[in-house]
């Protein structure tokens, strides 16, 4: 599914890009539809097949949701990339400050990552590690002398 009108206005207004010069509708739409979340009935975008090995597929029942706090934080790291070549100087008794600019774009990328939404990885132990059901615990025993 692709992400709605909505969702890109909402983007453009997030990230400061209110014209499509910089950044087409098309490439918003991208940028949100690289971080899709699980919907709010629990389903994943993405389902593992039970075939050996799995393989994932499209889930049909799947409600389209994105993080758009994660689209917006990639974008203002573009910006700050951007603005990373621009340098202070001294000329002619006035001081230029231009490496405010990037330090803001950072700090802006940086707010929209502290709210992206949590994510959550199972970890599987592989290969499986096989039940040591009488194996005794030995932790903090005192030392022997």
């Amino acid at each position: 599914m692709a992400a709605t009108d909505a969702e890109v206005d909402r983007l453009r207004r997030m990230v400061n890009e209110p014209t499509t010069d910089t950044y087409s509708d098309d490439d918003m739409a991208d940028a949100i539809e690289r971080y899709p979340l699980v919907d709010a009935r629990g389903e994943s975008p993405l389902v593992e097949s039970t075939t050996t090995p799995g393989t994932l597929t499209e889930n049909d029942d799947w409600t389209a949701t994105y993080d758009l706090n994660a689209a917006a934080a990639d974008i203002w790291s573009e910006k700050a990339a951007i603005l990373a070549q621009d340098f202070d100087f001294a000329a002619d008794g006035a001081k230029y400050n231009r490496s405010q600019a990037y330090d803001q774009a950072m700090q802006t990328s940086r707010y929209y990552q502290a709210r992206r939404a949590p994510k959550t990885v199972t970890a599987r132990p592989e290969p499986k590690v096989p039940e040591y059901e009488n194996f005794p615990w030995v932790g903090n025993l005192p030392e022997v002398d």
